[in-house]
């Protein structure tokens, strides 16, 4: 189609498959623990139900948001089990709370994600603190009403 520019489809979506049965197939059983650990946190922050987010995302919350003439559906905040480290999705990203990543412990950042090598590396209290904060950022902020 001469003229017309095609924009991409997101490839990650929120899906049907279990969030239990996801958590319970991780081989490294420390990933595991501490994604059952992460699972019961982001529950009790958020309230609201966790949902697979393509094959390795666990989402809780949505909104929709639109980029260019697209809307896309996307989670409030999340996580998942990487090789490399846990990957923790704060969408608000971290630029407003570095007084609470002053404590929080080891871990390196990319613009919406946290990245932490096990829960032990961090301090629990405040990783619950900037996951509210978060949350509660996203939740009031009028360009993401879900």
């Amino acid at each position: 189609m001469r003229g017309q520019i095609q924009m991409a489809e997101l490839k990650t979506k929120k899906t049907a498959a279990s969030v239990p049965a996801f958590i319970a197939g991780i081989d490294d059983e420390a990933m595991r623990k501490d994604c059952k650990t992460l699972l019961a946190l982001f529950k009790d922050v958020t309230k609201a139900a966790p949902r697979m987010w393509g094959p390795a995302i666990v989402g809780f919350g949505d909104f929709r948001y639109t980029r260019g003439r697209q809307s896309y559906d996307w989670f409030l905040a999340g996580f998942s089990p990487r090789k490399q480290a846990l990957t923790l999705y704060m969408m608000s990203g971290y630029e407003p709370f570095a007084d609470l990543l002053a404590k929080l412990g080891k871990y390196t950042t990319g613009k919406s994600c946290l990245y932490i090598k096990r829960l032990s590396d961090v301090d629990m209290p405040t990783l619950k603190k900037l996951l509210a904060q978060s949350f509660r950022q996203m939740k009031s902020d009028p360009r993401f009403a879900g």
